[in-house]
């Protein structure tokens, strides 16, 4: 996650393309749901340290309580989402409701930090993105069934924990 923060493109909005959902995500589908969230939950509490991890290499809790905090706090329930089933049928839709609710919480957070209504702020902040990150939670699926089969880990064993 610190590594893939730092490939971020500014907005204009505030909120960086970067590919941060696309990591919680798959930390959460190669890890399982409580390493996952583990690991997301390490990567915040890093980043509140002050380590540069989050994207544009900042960090502090200042990066947290800003406009974009919403998003970073979502991303241990978005591992814990992604990672309870390993069957694509429940995977990927939990995954999806993973991205939904990081967009959701980012956006009102994002709305009650700037003071911007919440409708404005979905729009702005949260829809313009949501096709890319529901994209890469996919992906993200993928490639982490991918990376068990070339390592030889079966694949519900990084689930059971």
């Amino acid at each position: 996650m610190a590594v893939l923060s730092q490939l971020s493109i500014p907005m204009p909005t505030g909120v960086p393309i970067t590919l941060q959902t696309f990591t919680a995500a798959l930390c959460g589908y190669f890890l399982g749901s409580g390493y996952g969230a583990l690991a997301m939950g390490v990567y915040l509490l890093m980043g509140l340290a002050g380590a540069p991890v989050f994207s544009n290499f900042r960090g502090g809790a200042g990066i947290l309580i800003g406009p974009t905090g919403g998003f970073l706090f979502t991303f241990p329930a978005v591992a814990a989402l992604c990672g309870a089933k390993e069957k694509p049928a429940f995977a990927l839709p939990l995954g999806i409701l993973g991205t939904l609710l990081c967009h959701v919480c980012g956006a009102a957070y994002f709305a009650a930090v700037t003071k911007t209504a919440f409708k404005a702020a979905m729009l702005t902040v949260s829809l313009p993105y949501l096709p890319k990150d529901i994209i890469l939670t996919a992906a993200a699926y993928f490639l982490a069934r991918a990376i068990k089969k070339a390592m030889k880990i079966p694949l519900s064993k990084a689930h059971k924990q």
